[in-house]
């Protein structure tokens, strides 16, 4: 338990820093499960768009420091190899 007041702050900061990290991180699933939904209709046309508005969340998570750059470059790369490969 934090004790001193320097200690206290820093977990009120915590928590707060928390909640937005989960926001941010729910809404970036959002918009991936978007795609995977348009990919699974078969709607090539929808999953494009879908993931061009998925694209810049993305990055925006990792700029906020919620994903890895890698990791947000990964999903990006296996999502638009999915979407292509949809006929």
């Amino acid at each position: 338990m934090a004790n001193s007041p320097q200690a206290k702050k820093r977990a009120r900061q915590n928590t707060a820093r928390f909640a937005i990290n989960k926001m941010r991180r729910s809404r970036i699933r959002t918009y991936l499960r978007a795609v995977e939904e348009a990919i699974a209709s078969g709607d090539q046309s929808a999953a494009a768009a879908a993931l061009k508005a998925a694209q810049p969340e993305l990055m925006r998570g990792v700029t906020k420091g919620v994903l890895h750059k890698n990791t947000a470059s990964r999903k990006m790369s296996r999502l638009a190899a999915r979407v292509k490969a949809v006929s």
